[in-house]
């Protein structure tokens, strides 16, 4: 049988050879040259960001200061734990009046460790991430107090900011608390307005509690709210059935309307815990800064759980929403150095652990297809200045 050779196959055999020869072009660069030389604004575009590089870089060969010239700035949102942070540093700024007020008293970073340190207090999470992002050098903090699903939510947002978590500050046991009107129980939240602000905390306790419910995402009707403040004034106002937020904000809310409190973080007393982040590129340059704010919150907060009088009054001072100080310090107390070092794996045993905790919170995010995949939970703690304060207080 003759083949016949046809304009089909000579087609074949040119594609063939083309595809040949492209792919041995790629190889060996040509194509890269010719598209630099004729095309140069084809080429990808590739934008170099601090996070590309190690945190470190720019710290000193020796240390030029062992700690800043200027004041640590460290960021919270108020809440119980926050008490020892005030204590600490002497009470509450913000970042548009950063001056202590005349008279101001001076906290135990001042008077024992000769660091002069200041809490920033934010009204919203957003603005404290915003602000760690930027850093103290421009505008912005060197630390914040947040809670580990936040630093799983926004770890890849504050990539250049390279955050570290170096301490835990305190859990909230019953600070968070899902509150409705003419919701009798959890399964009843089905199709039910729910009021929340998504960028805090309370937004990961509300995602909990409709598991245990055993409710899905989808058979709630979501109402965002501007921040975790607005929830008890949604429920008043009738914009939402139920809201999650604080006990002290929500609670009243509920009794005013005749609703009430549906669960709190009792229920789940591991599952909020707000910890110390710091910008990589701060805990590189002002180790011994950082070993002593770590030192000098561990004694704030030793002295606030002895007796939390001088806490509470600070922390009324800045937060009434949250109620009773009192309450407020008892429902999210500060973390002790045990605590610290079982939540970290240093010794003893917690029911959760920090890695645990990020990286649960850091899936259920994936999960819900939220934000871009995150690091590791051993890419964003740093233990150095824990253990260094640990092994030196001993057993």
């Amino acid at each position: 049988m003759r083949l016949h050779r046809g304009p089909g196959l000579f087609l074949f055999v040119t594609l063939c050879l083309l595809g040949a020869g492209y792919a041995l072009a790629s190889r060996l660069g040509y194509l890269d040259r010719l598209q630099e030389r004729f095309f140069p604004a084809a080429r990808e575009a590739v934008r170099l960001s601090p996070g590309d590089f190690p945190a470190g870089v720019a710290a000193p060969v020796a240390d030029v200061a062992s700690v800043p010239l200027r004041p640590v700035l460290i960021g919270f949102t108020a809440r119980g734990s926050a008490a020892g942070l005030l204590v600490a540093t002497g009470g509450a700024t913000t970042l548009d009046n950063p001056v202590p007020p005349p008279g101001a008293a001076q906290g135990f970073l001042k008077t024992a460790y000769a660091l002069d340190a200041r809490a920033v207090l934010f009204a919203r999470d957003e603005e404290l991430r915003q602000a760690l992002a930027i850093g103290g050098d421009n505008g912005g903090v060197d630390m914040a107090a947040i809670s580990v699903d936040r630093l799983a939510a926004w770890a890849p947002g504050l990539r250049d900011a390279a955050p570290r978590t170096l301490l835990l500050v305190g859990r909230s046991r019953g600070q968070e608390a899902l509150a409705g009107v003419g919701v009798p129980e959890l399964s009843a939240l089905r199709g039910k307005r729910l009021g929340v602000y998504s960028s805090g905390a309370s937004h990961y306790f509300a995602l909990w509690v409709l598991a245990r419910a055993g409710l899905r995402t989808t058979d709630v009707k979501w109402v965002d709210l501007p921040s975790t403040l607005d929830a008890g004034r949604a429920l008043r106002e009738g914009r939402a059935d139920a809201v999650a937020g604080l006990w002290g904000d929500v609670e009243l809310a509920a009794r005013d309307r005749g609703g009430a409190v549906l669960a709190t973080t009792a229920d789940a007393p591991h599952l909020i815990a707000t910890v110390l982040v710091a910008r990589g590129d701060f805990a590189a340059r002002y180790p011994d800064a950082v070993r002593r704010v770590l030192r000098g919150l561990l004694d704030a907060g030793q002295s606030v759980l002895k007796d939390p009088t001088a806490g509470a009054r600070m922390l009324g001072e800045v937060a009434p929403y949250l109620g009773d100080p009192i309450e407020a310090i008892r429902s999210a107390p500060p973390a002790t150095l045990a605590d610290n070092r079982a939540f970290f794996g240093l010794s003893g045993e917690a029911p959760v652990t920090y890695d645990e905790l990020f990286q649960s919170a850091a899936a259920l995010f994936q999960k819900l297809k939220q934000g871009p995949r995150v690091p590791p939970a051993e890419d964003t703690r740093d233990l150095g200045a824990l253990k260094y304060v640990s092994e030196a207080r001993g057993p």
